[in-house]
């Protein structure tokens, strides 16, 4: 997305400007290789509008406010959670750069969890009801958007095929398996990345024990499997954590008929 103005700034297009900003944004792909023209470009960029800097800690929406845009993460990253009726917070999901934030809301209207910011970020919002506006004149737009809707629900499927891993060795490589896979489509590597969340969020986020997240991490460290150096991980043996992120659940003992 552009970089930040002031909203009664006039828009100048450059074509190659608005491309190289857009580059590590998850709506990319909602028009760059769609071969969509300059006038179209300039009306997609024409509606967002860019956040001041967010600090660490910092809510982008909180439980309950009403939906009116999506947030982009421009850099930096944020968790959302939900509270419980006993008032226990529940981490549901971690939102890296170029990575869309809010798709709670899309049933309801309202927003069902609240995102928070892990570090210091620069955030792009965009209006619903202007983007959904824009993409129904632009069909392309639309199926686009359509897509990356659908990624984020695959988000959601990942972590619940995480919860249901046995082993808290297999949901710790599958959570780092994933964040490799995330970060490698936004452009960064996914051998070696730093962890915008603490130990303390992962354990949250996978049910699991802060005692026992760390000695998942010092167990794989001691596996030659990764490398941890304070939050920087370093992927050592990729088809290892590949093989401990995708074991098989044993499958379920048929029950014997009764009576032969």
């Amino acid at each position: 997305m552009a970089p930040w103005r002031a909203m009664s700034d006039p828009i100048p297009l450059d074509l190659a400007h608005l491309r190289k900003s857009c580059a590590h944004c998850s709506l990319q792909q909602l028009c760059l290789p769609a071969g969509i023209d300059a006038d179209e470009l300039r009306r997609l960029d024409e509606i967002v509008k860019l956040r001041r800097p967010t600090q660490r800690n910092e809510r982008l929406f909180r439980i309950a406010d009403p939906l009116v845009s999506l947030y982009i993460a421009r850099d930096g990253a944020f968790k959302t959670v939900s509270i419980s009726e006993q008032g226990e917070e529940q981490i549901v999901g971690f939102h890296l750069p170029g990575e869309l934030i809010g798709l709670d809301a899309l049933g309801q209207g309202v927003h069902r969890c609240e995102a928070i910011a892990l570090t210091n970020a620069n955030v792009c919002e965009v209006p619903l009801a202007q983007l959904t506006s824009v993409a129904a004149q632009l069909p392309r737009l639309q199926q686009q958007l359509l897509r990356v809707i659908g990624q984020g629900m695959g988000l959601d499927q990942d972590h619940l095929n995480m919860l249901v891993k046995r082993q808290a060795n297999e949901r710790i490589a599958l959570f780092l398996h994933g964040l490799g896979e995330r970060y490698q489509l936004i452009g960064q590597s996914a051998l070696q990345f730093k962890l915008p969340m603490s130990r303390e969020d992962i354990a949250n986020y996978l049910g699991l024990a802060l005692e026992t997240v760390s000695r998942g991490f010092t167990r794989l460290q001691e596996d030659g499997v990764i490398s941890v150096h304070g939050r920087l991980i370093g992927i050592s043996d990729r088809p290892h954590l590949n093989r401990l992120a995708h074991v098989e659940e044993p499958a379920a003992t048929p029950l014997r008929r009764i009576g032969g």
